[in-house]
């Protein structure tokens, strides 16, 4: 082989390992790009249905977190959904309901979130979504609690959590 045919080979060479290592870049580009825009996700869209709109939140009534006055919910759990409801710009419609039935409007999605006396501790792991505990809300008297939401809305979930870790840390 010529010279002058090594050098055009090597050129060749250099140019088809530069346009393969441009591709692979920009393959693992969009490739991460794609994947940064998607987790946490919500396969059901709960974020984006709540945020600007309406939250549906259950309640069960628990002494020292929620207090009913008629169909209105007060307490300290209440107050924390009510901010956490403004800081997404949602208003809430609230239900009342024994746990059980709570954990099972969260399953059909008649409601986005549920609040009560659930602790770490609770048995519908299996059924629902759960925040990280936390000890330090008004009225848990040394009991961890978590706010429940359904299973596998994980964008909606990690906003909650993020809200209540500014609100009462973890």
């Amino acid at each position: 082989m010529t010279q002058s045919a090594l050098s055009r080979t090597t050129r060749r060479l250099t140019l088809l390992r530069r346009s393969c290592a441009a591709l692979v870049a920009t393959f693992v580009m969009v490739f991460v790009t794609g994947c940064a825009l998607t987790i946490p996700t919500d396969p059901d869209g709960t974020l984006d249905s709540v945020a600007g709109s309406t939250l549906q939140v259950g309640v069960s009534p628990e002494p020292g977190l929620i207090e009913l006055d008629g169909e209105q919910p007060s307490g300290p759990l209440v107050d924390l959904t009510e901010e956490f409801a403004e800081s997404i710009d949602a208003r809430i419609e609230w239900t009342v309901a024994a746990e059980e039935s709570l954990v099972g409007k969260l399953e059909n999605g008649s409601i986005d979130l549920a609040i009560g006396g659930f602790t770490d501790q609770t048995p519908w792991t299996d059924r629902a979504g759960m925040t990280r505990g936390y000890k330090s809300i008004e009225g848990a008297d040394q009991r961890t609690l978590v706010f429940l939401v359904p299973l596998g809305e994980n964008a909606f979930l990690a906003t909650l959590e993020a809200f209540l870790d500014e609100e009462v840390g973890s």
